[in-house]
């Protein structure tokens, strides 16, 4: 994943880590999707297609009992009132309506199949209606992502079989009421919020500490912009992060380690960058601290495939001893690590099968790597590749 040290470019990366991208298709393409879609034109009015067409309300449907799914995104839309019947409608796609301000709750009461809401850039919408809770028991995915002035997600606990809720870049960050909420989504697998620390912060001898709730079907985690000192866990447990495989941390000065993540069994993805204190990434004294001594020694890293380090001026380590990293096939060193002297590696590091390669963003930072032995020092040098 090749991105510069600036802020634009990282947020770029978190969007290529994360798989998240956005198609445009030609109006031609897309009216023969549509057209394929509906059966050759004999159920077209189980789609609704109005994107970008420049509406100021909801428009007529003829039989709304056969719509499944239905795009108003990027329209004019000021207040979305009636009460549609709508069975069988699954999808509802309702983003980039920035004169949105009002979604009656009767919109939705008889959608009772409902399983896919996207209401991301909404910028005008302060919350949800208050009966969504109790009307849309189906919905799995949710998109309240860069609303700009949501104040709420009061009664989302009550989604039960929601599995992907998103809800960065928008005005809702994370604080303790909220993370109470998610906490009972049990299904959740996909989250994604900013975590602003002044939101969430507990003091303790003049510490800022995150504390996580336990979240085992979370599957990814970005923090960014934070000013707590300590990421602490609720449970300690190798199993309470077990299904989280991509991290994304940056812009978050007070943060001195980022052991937490030994209990993140299966992360495959790790990215932390602008991060002005972190010393070390696993540290060997908060390890020995939050492990229970009748709890087998915890080895992390097994599954990670890749992780990329970036302007971490005061980081000295990543592991106190070498691992064995079975799947890690790429380990960047971008830029502005001047005090990482030494990698967790041997010569016996990386030998499942996968090509371990080392990038490294500065001449110097290469030449001054202490390596563990001489047979290390000649495996991996050969495999050391410019940034």
């Amino acid at each position: 994943m090749a991105c510069k040290s600036t802020v634009q470019e990282w947020r770029h990366a978190i969007d290529e880590g994360w798989k998240k991208a956005e198609v445009k298709m030609h109006d031609v393409v897309r009216e023969m999707a549509l057209w394929i879609s509906s059966d050759l034109g004999k159920h077209k009015d189980q789609c609704i297609v109005r994107a970008g067409v420049g509406l100021h309300a909801v428009p007529e449907v003829k039989n709304w009992r056969a719509v499944r799914r239905m795009s108003l995104m990027k329209n004019e839309l000021q207040k979305i009132l009636g009460c549609p019947t709508c069975p069988e409608l699954t999808t509802l796609l309702l983003q980039k309506n920035h004169k949105l301000v009002n979604i009656s709750g009767e919109f939705f009461r008889f959608m009772p199949n409902l399983v896919v809401l996207d209401l991301s850039w909404s910028s005008s919408l302060i919350g949800l209606p208050n009966q969504i809770s109790e009307l849309l028991k189906q919905l799995i995915h949710l998109n309240l992502e860069s609303m700009k002035r949501l104040e709420s997600i009061a009664g989302v606990s009550k989604l039960l079989s929601l599995r992907t809720l998103r809800l960065q870049k928008s005005k809702k960050a994370l604080d303790v009421n909220s993370a109470k909420e998610l906490q009972l989504l049990e299904h959740l697998e996909v989250l994604t919020i900013d975590i602003f620390s002044k939101l969430i912060e507990v003091e303790e001898e003049s510490f800022k500490i995150l504390t996580f709730p336990s979240m085992c079907n979370i599957r990814r985690i970005g923090i960014w912009k934070c000013g707590m000192k300590e990421i602490k866990i609720e449970t300690r447990t190798s199993s309470c992060f077990s299904s989280l495989s991509k991290v994304v941390i940056g812009q978050c000065d007070g943060l001195k380690d980022l052991t937490w993540l030994l209990f993140a069994p299966n992360l495959t993805y790790l990215d932390v960058r602008f991060a002005e204190q972190l010393e070390d990434i696993i540290s060997k004294e908060k390890a020995a601290s939050v492990t229970d001594e009748n709890t087998s020694i915890i080895i992390p890293f097994q599954k990670l495939e890749c992780l990329s380090l970036s302007d971490l001026p005061k980081l000295k380590s990543i592991y106190w001893t070498p691992l064995s990293f079975p799947r890690l096939s790429e380990l960047a060193v971008q830029e502005h690590c001047p005090k990482l002297k030494k990698l967790p590696l041997n010569s016996k590091s990386g030998t499942a099968g996968v090509e371990l390669v080392i990038k490294y963003g500065e001449n110097k930072w290469l030449e001054g790597v202490e390596w563990e032995d001489k047979a290390t020092e000649l495996r991996f040098l050969a495999t050391c590749k410019p940034w």
